[in-house]
């Protein structure tokens, strides 16, 4: 999730005395509600660079950002933050607004899973995984299994998070706060994680040179935001600093102890590829349809290789892309992945490569590789034309969710297909033609 370096509309050295100078004339009364929403936007991995402009305009902006810091500070300092900690954060601050550009962004066009797991299961990210595992050794095995939580788990997120370390970022993380701060379309989140990251940084877990990481605040090898670094991060290796940029046993055990923390169920597997019998009710793949991995088998779901299928408590089927690819039976561990990032195809990347890294199989059914999956506004069409036909899609907005889903299998069932609730092109197209909307 790393980018290339954003500067500053102006130099470093007028920001720091536009703030020193504000500090010094301004305070502020009062305290703002600090929410804890996280973003469900995923990260980019490269962020644009704006060219520096000293206009006058500009330089208005640029005063604001100065007294909103300032703002900030008196906040801050109620909140138990020093004055020394105040000066090392904000003196050499700068609004950075490529970040403003990311937050903004939304890509038209989407992946398909298959494209997804292409990438994030690349022999070469297997190997390398494989290699981390045994360098690591015993040692992070006890660490894992203090938690609960397999290594290869543990492992399979770092891979994924930062390609085992090498790629954390470097966004300073205080700057890439503070302009999300600052521009306002997420300032409550934004100045709950810009807090917690001052308490950090006064804790003496890590330099703000060193505090780097994505555009939207997270940091360290398996990218945790602020509020979370506070909640579930550990110094396992006895150095006094919970460092999960440069500490690979702090990483370990943060990550170990965020997923134990949070649901994970020792001694479970995430799930496993099924196989689904004939005639099989595609509207049950559904998560909110959930029973024992006994009563799935009563029902003829099969593992793959015909051996009997993990035991879950509260267990669902889940297909990833439509009826005609593979189908997974998933668990409550599964569900906690989905809590460290809420992507399946980032959930189902983390369970498929930890399996891959313990020597067990790839996917056996194959994926339709020959269904295109919808950008942003072809979705937008598909659920503005159900909605107009009385499938209930929920408000038109170009993502996929749970309303979507139920709005496009009940249109399937009307025309006596697979429910599956995969919004293929084909399906909008029919469905286009049908009302008499077709571009």
């Amino acid at each position: 999730m790393t980018g290339m370096h954003i500067p500053t509309r102006f130099p470093s050295s007028a920001r720091g005395w536009l703030v020193l100078g504000l500090l010094a004339i301004f305070t502020l009364a009062g305290c703002t509600t600090i929410a804890t929403t996280e973003p469900k936007a995923p990260v980019p991995s490269t962020v644009a660079t704006q060219p520096a402009q000293a206009t006058a305009d500009e330089a208005e902006h640029d005063q604001k950002f100065a007294l909103w810091v300032v703002e900030f500070s008196a906040i801050a300092r109620k909140a138990g933050i020093r004055e020394a900690t105040l000066h090392i954060a904000f003196d050499p601050i700068r609004f950075l607004p490529g970040v403003i550009e990311l937050d903004r962004a939304q890509p038209e066009f989407t992946r398909s899973v298959w494209d997804y797991l292409d990438n994030a299961l690349s022999a070469q990210r297997i190997t390398r995984g494989q290699d981390k595992l045994q360098q690591l050794g015993p040692q992070a095995v006890a660490i894992t299994a203090r938690y609960g939580v397999p290594t290869e788990i543990v492992v399979a997120i770092w891979g994924m998070e930062s390609n085992y370390g090498s790629n954390v970022g470097d966004i300073p993380t205080i700057d890439a706060l503070a302009t999300l701060g600052f521009e306002g379309r997420r300032e409550a989140w934004a100045r709950s994680q810009l807090l917690a990251a001052l308490k950090i940084l006064q804790s003496g877990d890590i330099d703000r040179t060193q505090m780097i990481g994505s555009w939207a605040g997270a940091m360290g090898q398996t990218q945790f935001l602020p509020s979370n670094f506070l909640a579930y991060a550990v110094d396992a290796d006895g150095d006094g600093r919970r460092d999960l940029w440069g500490s690979a046993a702090d990483v370990m055990a943060s990550t170990a102890n965020f997923l134990a923390s949070t649901g994970w169920q020792a001694g479970q597997p995430w799930g496993t590829e099924v196989r689904l019998p004939p005639g099989f009710d595609y509207a049950r793949a559904d998560d909110n349809v959930r029973q024992t991995s006994a009563a799935w088998a009563k029902e003829g779901v099969q593992s793959m290789n015909g051996t009997p299928l993990p035991a879950l408590t509260d267990s669902s089927i889940w297909l990833a892309s439509s009826a005609g690819g593979p189908a997974f039976l998933i668990g409550p561990n599964f569900r906690t992945i989905l809590r460290y990032n809420n992507s399946t195809s980032y959930a189902l990347a983390v369970s498929l490569l930890a399996q891959r890294l313990a020597g067990g199989p790839p996917i056996q059914a194959p994926w339709p590789r020959d269904v295109q999956a919808l950008t942003r506004s072809q979705l937008l069409a598909m659920q503005t034309v159900l909605n107009t036909r009385g499938f209930d899609s929920g408000t038109p907005d170009g993502m996929m969710g749970p309303a979507t889903r139920r709005g496009i299998r009940q249109y399937q069932r009307s025309l006596g297909l697979p429910a599956d609730g995969y919004p293929s092109l084909n399906l909008l197209q029919h469905l286009q033609q049908s009302s008499g909307t077709a571009p």
